[in-house]
């Protein structure tokens, strides 16, 4: 499959150029995900938006489920050229995406469209991350999130963190291992896997994420949810092999930059509606809601800080500055924060 992208990428470059300015140029899009859910139409509106912007002279084949690469060979992928753009989750690239790795840290957060704009705007203009990219032949596009973290359970029930000793807890990066610090029995399994986990017993509670119960059926073996409203996995976005964009035209580089901080928006919509579509799932059929209190909230952020300075040690050494990037984001979370209070989300009827 690498091969017969390569092939297909270099034939429409080729194309293009025989053809003359009026060609369409055909970007190969690698997605280890399926062509549903919510990513898939945020990553569909991207691509729609491309072409209109440019006319049709810039077109993005997408391909869907892991035809191209899985979901943990993307980096190495993108910056082989198996594919000229495509969808990397942070998480499992800790070193390579150390700079994008500022979205999953447990910094209060939750509302998904606060936390894209932030770390949309620091990925775009910050030199150092773009010069981090571009060593690895790698350029930021645009970001995605998971929403906040929060947690469901089967046959059992967390309203106070006391509640989380000694259950078996699926977690992710620093939220899992902060579970863990609280008492939990940390369980190493993919998202995916959490259905059948809560329904054989493997696990007691999984991390989640709203729109997820409707999209992976959690509903049916969640006896409990429990908001938590911490931070979020915001980690998750769309980066471009180097060689591929500097190829493009500056009009065409300029109209896939202006799609891809555009996506924030169109996400944080969708994302919105997903999220309310979920919790109304699970109130209808009367499981059961839990909202920790401010002090216990307050206790997941102290735990947290642990993490977070783990990351700046980690992001100097790698030639950032990782307090100045915490310190920028925790701003830029309330400059958005405000802006959201102020004036409404984008998308929300101004009247």
């Amino acid at each position: 499959m690498r091969i017969n992208a390569l092939i297909l990428s270099l034939a429409a470059v080729c194309a293009a150029a025989a053809t003359g300015a009026g060609a369409a140029t055909t970007l190969i899009y690698g997605e280890a995900g399926p062509n549903r859910g919510v990513r898939a139409e945020g990553t569909q509106w991207l691509v729609d938006e491309v072409e209109k912007l440019t006319n049709g002279e810039l077109v993005i084949d997408v391909n869907w489920g892991g035809a191209l690469f899985s979901e943990k060979a993307a980096v190495q992928s993108l910056r082989d050229g198996v594919a000229d753009m495509g969808s990397v989750i942070g998480v499992y690239f800790p070193q390579d995406m150390i700079a994008y790795g500022l979205a999953d840290l447990p910094i209060p957060n939750p509302d998904p469209w606060v936390g894209m704009k932030a770390i949309d705007r620091i990925m775009r203009t910050n030199p150092a991350v773009t010069k981090n990219l571009a060593d690895q032949n790698l350029v930021y596009v645009g970001t995605y999130t998971t929403s906040a973290v929060q947690v469901g359970c089967k046959g059992k029930s967390i309203k106070t963190l006391d509640d989380l000793k000694g259950l078996k807890v699926r977690g992710v990066g620093a939220y899992g291992k902060v579970f863990n610090d609280l008492g939990a029995t940390p369980v190493d399994m993919s998202v995916y896997e959490a259905y059948q986990g809560l329904e054989t017993g493997l696990i007691d509670c999984t991390q989640t994420y709203p729109y997820l119960v409707k999209a992976l059926k959690f509903d049916e073996v969640f006896d409990s949810y429990t908001v938590l409203d911490w931070g979020q996995i915001g980690a998750l976005g769309i980066l471009m092999n180097k060689d591929s964009f500097d190829a493009l035209s500056p009009e065409e580089q300029q109209a896939l930059m202006t799609a891809g901080e555009g996506l924030a928006d169109e996400f944080g919509r969708i994302l919105g509606a997903a999220n309310e579509e979920s919790v109304q799932i699970l109130k209808d059929e009367n499981k059961e809601i839990n909202t920790i209190s401010d002090a216990d909230r307050e206790k997941l952020i102290a735990a947290g800080e642990p993490y977070v300075q783990e990351w700046i040690t980690r992001a100097d050494a790698a030639g950032l500055d990782g307090q100045a990037m915490v310190d920028e984001y925790k701003a830029l979370v309330v400059e958005y924060t405000r802006e959201r209070d102020e004036k409404g989300y984008p998308w929300a009827p101004k009247g």
